[in-house]
C-alpha cells in the first residue's frame, strides 16, 4: 500500500469525530483541570500552529494563548485566515502569522520553526492528520529522534479516579517489541511529566498467562523482564494483564491475580492500534470519558487536537505539551 494512502488512513485515528457521547461527563474534569491548574505558573511555550483554517482550530490556539499556554505562530494562507478570525470574532492581531499556500508547505514551515529552536512545540490546525505527520517523520527535515513516535491518549474516566494514559492508539499500527520499549518509555515519561512519579503500566492482552500462540503475552513477558533488567525505567510493569484486572482491584482478586499494577493502571499498553483506538473510543463514547492526545518521541511534543474537541480538552492538549516541554527542559521548575 503506498505511504500516502497508508498515513490517510492512519490520520482520523487520532481524532474524535462524533461530538455526543453515549454517556455524559461530569463538569468537574476530575483529572484534566489539573493540568491546566499546574501550567498556571509556567511559561507559555512557543508554539507553531499549523494550518488554523477552521472556526474551531483557530479559537482552540487562541483560546490557549488567552490561557498563558501557549504563544501561537499561526501558519497558514494569511488573508484567508483574517477572514476566518473576523468572521468568527477573533483578535488574532497580537500573534505572528507565517503565509503558507498548502497544508503541505504550513507543515514544513512549523517543522522547520522547530527544527531551528523558534519553537518549543508544534500544534495541528485543520490540516490532516497525515500531512502533518509527513513533514514531522522526514528523516532528514523532521523532528525525529533516536526513540520511535507514538501517540497517548490522556483520559478523564468518570469511573476512574486516576489519570489514565492509553497507547498507541494512533500511529504504530502493528508494533513489534523493539517498538514497544520506545512506546512504554514515552509513555512513563509522559506520566513522569503529568506528576506520577512512578507510573504503573498494565502491558494487555486478552488473558493474564503467557501463551506462545499470543504474541502480545511474549511481548509482555519480554518487556517485564527488560524493565527488571534497566532496560526499560521509571515505572512498574506487568502484564500480560487484560483489561479487567489491569483497572479492576475486584477483578484481579477474583483472578487471584497479586500484583502493584493491578486495580491500579497509570499506564495501558495496548497490543497493537486497532484495539487500542477501540478502547479509548470505547471509553468516550460508552464510558463519558474525555480524550486529550499528544505525539511524543520528536524533537518537541505534537499537540493533535481534533475537529470535535471540547475546549477543556484542547486546553489540556497544550497544558500537557507545556508540561511535557519544562519536564524536559527544566529551565524551570515544574
Amino acid at each position: 500500500m503506498p505511504r500516502r494512502n497508508l498515513m490517510s488512513d492512519l490520520a482520523m485515528l487520532a481524532e474524535a469525530v462524533t461530538v455526543d457521547p453515549l454517556v455524559g461527563h461530569p463538569p468537574d474534569y476530575h483529572v484534566f483541570h489539573k493540568f491546566i491548574e499546574r501550567c498556571k505558573h509556567l511559561p507559555a511555550i512557543t508554539t507553531a500552529v499549523v494550518w488554523p483554517m477552521t472556526d474551531v482550530a483557530l479559537r482552540g490556539a487562541v483560546e490557549a494563548a488567552a490561557a498563558g499556554l501557549i504563544e501561537p505562530t499561526l501558519i497558514g494562507p494569511e488573508a484567508d485566515m483574517k477572514a476566518l478570525a473576523a468572521k468568527a470574532g477573533l483578535d488574532i492581531n497580537p500573534y505572528p502569522v507565517l503565509d503558507a499556500d498548502s497544508e503541505e508547505k504550513s507543515a514544513e514551515m512549523g517543522v522547520a520553526m522547530c527544527r531551528a529552536g523558534n519553537a518549543q512545540a508544534i500544534m495541528k490546525g485543520s490540516l490532516h492528520t497525515d500531512e502533518l505527520m509527513k513533514a514531522a517523520m522526514n528523516r532528514d527535515l523532521g523532528l525525529r529522534t533516536t526513540r520511535r513516535i507514538s501517540h497517548v491518549f490522556i483520559m478523564d474516566t468518570p469511573a476512574y479516579a486516576r489519570t489514565l494514559l492509553i497507547t498507541d492508539a494512533a500511529i504504530n499500527i502493528a508494533p513489534e517489541l523493539e517498538d514497544k520499549i520506545h512506546i512504554v518509555q514515552n509513555a512513563i515519561d509522559l506520566a513522569h511529566a503529568l506528576g506520577i512519579p512512578q507510573p504503573k503500566v498494565a502491558l494487555l492482552s486478552a488473558i493474564e498467562t503467557v501463551n506462545p500462540k499470543i504474541k502480545s503475552t511474549l511481548d509482555a513477558a519480554a518487556l517485564c523482564k527488560m524493565a527488571d533488567r534497566g532496560q526499560i525505567t521509571g515505572g512498574i510493569l506487568d502484564g500480560p494483564l487484560a483489561f479487567d484486572t489491569a483497572v479492576s482491584v475486584k477483578a484481579a482478586a477474583i483472578k487471584k491475580l497479586v500484583s502493584p499494577v493491578t486495580g491500579q493502571a497509570d499506564i495501558l499498553v495496548v497490543p497493537d492500534l486497532e484495539s487500542g483506538n477501540m478502547l479509548a473510543k470505547q471509553l468516550e463514547y460508552l464510558g463519558g470519558a474525555q480524550l486529550a492526545g499528544i505525539v511524543l518521541g520528536a524533537r518537541v511534543p505534537m499537540i493533535l487536537t481534533s475537529r470535535a474537541d471540547s475546549a477543556e480538552t484542547r486546553l489540556t492538549s497544550c497544558a500537557v505539551a507545556v508540561l511535557l516541554h519544562y519536564a524536559t527542559h527544566p529551565s524551570v521548575k515544574v
